[in-house]
């Protein structure tokens, strides 16, 4: 059986998400990738159907596909050959603590496709402390839950000193360096102080675990959408499977990531952010 590749495109409603498969789409195109954007059941028809919520939709449509996974895998064979973008629903109890996804990954895995969770974030999130912890800790449940290889991307990195200035360099939110210098800008109002213990336990978790980073995204820029490309093959082996083919030396420089750290976000900084 031909392995399959593609991406499990999930993030939190507003990050980005459609936008970002349709760029996707186009930048793979150019590479010489046939690409397929699924969309397997709609959420609008269950709402009308069996009256449900906006919410209650969502997880019925998974649960609906959980059961039906002879239909999916049908559905899938009509695109053999192509790498597959799964544009999922923005509610993110689906990814974080719901298991109906994570059984149909699961499932997927044994169909022979190989896939990479591309979990994306406003970026604007990193000019508020509280909401950023909040990212943090729901990209780490988020990798936890799916259990998939995984690349956190901070999307519309062109907007992100519109919501006001950073408290650090990008390279601090990206590459999420000592959190207790957050606690320091968090508001002094009696409100966030009353949670501060949760806040510190809450970066300790984060911490511990050492495993969240981010790639900023600019979808308009190709820089920014190249590095995510070359995150997301390395991570799922695509590099090394029935892609475009490589020279050896190309090879070896993206398994080990020969790159310096001081230019990792040099361009993304110098385009998008005051000096």
């Amino acid at each position: 059986r031909m392995v399959a590749f593609g991406q499990l495109v999930v993030g939190p409603p507003g990050s980005g998400k459609s936008t970002f498969c349709s760029g996707m789409k186009q930048f793979l195109t150019s590479l010489g990738r046939k690409v397929d954007i699924s969309e397997l059941i709609t959420q609008e028809d269950v709402m009308e159907n069996l009256k449900l919520g906006p919410n209650g939709s969502l997880v019925y449509c998974m649960e609906f596909l959980e059961k039906n996974l002879e239909w999916l895998h049908a559905q899938l064979e009509k695109f053999g050959g192509h790498y597959v973008l799964f544009d999922c629903p923005g509610q993110v109890e689906l990814f974080t603590h719901h298991n109906s996804v994570r059984s149909i990954v699961t499932q997927l895995q044994k169909w022979s496709m190989k896939l990479v969770a591309v979990h994306l974030v406003d970026s604007h999130y990193c000019s508020d402390p509280g909401k950023f912890i909040s990212v943090l800790l729901t990209s780490l449940s988020t990798m936890v839950q799916l259990e998939l290889p995984h690349i956190n991307v901070l999307s519309k990195v062109d907007l992100m000193e519109q919501y006001g200035k950073l408290a650090y360099d990008l390279d601090y939110y990206t590459e999420v360096m000592d959190l207790s210098y957050l606690l320091e800008h968090l508001s002094d109002s009696t409100f966030f102080q009353k949670y501060k213990k949760l806040n510190e336990a809450l970066i300790g978790l984060v911490e511990d675990y050492s495993l969240v980073t981010f790639l900023p995204l600019c979808i308009d820029d190709k820089v920014t959408m190249f590095e995510v490309v070359k995150a997301v093959d390395k991570a799922g082996g695509y590099v090394y499977g029935q892609g475009e083919s490589l020279s050896q030396p190309e090879m070896m420089s993206c398994a080990v990531g020969a790159e310096f750290d001081f230019f990792k976000h040099a361009t993304v900084k110098e385009k998008y952010f005051n000096k």
